[in-house]
């Protein structure tokens, strides 16, 4: 998430009541979550594991719970809870909006030549292009992106809050959310399917990607052009998908995972670990597919070797 104005360092150590390293009058244009920033950004840092992931990054802006050597050309915010005052920025600088009308929000631009059909919910500051379908039940959120001929199924949910919690000694407390979600030219979402938006960047859904009913896609993934996902299948957030990917029924993957451009995943697979481009997966965890075929064919013959000693 961009800022609607840029913010010193001192400015921003002012709002939150912290102490700050580096330069005052340092440049923080917005917020991210480490796997999506960029410079200018700010993000988060509270545990010792992570401390040297964060100070590296392409953040120039690191809000963290001890104070450690600034590296140069940054900027840093001691806080005693860099989670919830990571909090306070998004709330301060997108506050919650509750919507007060019963099917279109605020500040929508929606192309003549869509069709809305009844019952669809649409959010505030959503754009939806030309030719481009919304069925009955469909829920398409807060700043949404729909570019042209795309079509989005019943009862699908677009831009829902990022699956992002931190354990406290109370419970779990959400990281807000303040990212979106953008489907390019063509994209086909099934019937009840959920995309959820970015924590503070987007998720992205390529031009001509089809997704089939019920598949889950997590927050701030990008997926490339002209994929194929078959229903029920699972992407958690965070995973970074190429082009021409073709991922069957049941499929699982988890977070902060790259699958590379013509891959294909063969039905209830589990993927765990980077897949190389142009190759076929099958398995949980899945392998090579031709592999997991002939370890399928050895274990088949286990009986008749036992047998034999």
């Amino acid at each position: 998430m961009k800022f609607p104005e840029n913010q010193s360092l001192a400015q921003l150590a002012e709002f939150l009541g912290v102490e700050y390293v580096g330069d005052p009058n340092h440049i923080v244009s917005g917020i991210n979550e480490i796997h999506r920033v960029v410079s200018g950004d700010l993000v988060f840092v509270d545990h010792p594991k992570y401390y040297d992931k964060a100070l590296k990054s392409a953040a120039t802006t690191i809000l963290i719970d001890q104070k450690v050597d600034c590296p140069e050309g940054k900027g840093l915010l001691i806080s005693v809870a860099p989670f919830d005052d990571f909090n306070r920025i998004t709330r301060h600088f997108k506050p919650f909006k509750p919507q007060t009308r019963s099917i279109t929000g605020e500040d929508c631009e929606i192309h003549d030549t869509a069709m809305i059909y009844p019952n669809a919910f649409i959010g505030n500051r959503v754009k939806i292009g030309k030719n481009s379908i919304i069925h009955s039940g469909a829920s398409i959120l807060d700043d949404t992106i729909i570019d042209d001929n795309v079509i989005v199924g019943p009862n699908s949910v677009i831009g829902f809050s990022a699956f992002y919690y931190k354990k406290k000694p109370t419970g779990y407390e959400r990281l807000q959310t303040c990212g979106k979600v953008h489907l390019h030219d063509n994209v086909e979402i099934g019937a009840l399917c959920t995309i959820d938006a970015g924590v503070t960047a987007t998720t992205v859904i390529g031009e001509g990607t089809k997704i089939d009913n019920q598949v889950q896609v997590g927050h701030d993934t990008m997926i490339g052009k002209n994929c194929l996902f078959a229903a029920n299948v699972g992407v958690a957030g965070c995973v970074q998908i190429g082009n021409n990917v073709t991922l069957w029924g049941q499929v699982g993957c988890a977070s902060d995972i790259t699958i590379a451009d013509n891959v294909v995943v063969y039905a209830q697979s589990g993927i765990g670990k980077d897949l190389e481009e142009g190759k076929t997966y099958f398995g949980s965890p899945c392998i090579e597919a031709n592999a997991k075929f002939r370890e399928m064919a050895a274990i088949r013959k286990l009986p008749e070797l036992l047998e034999k000693l």
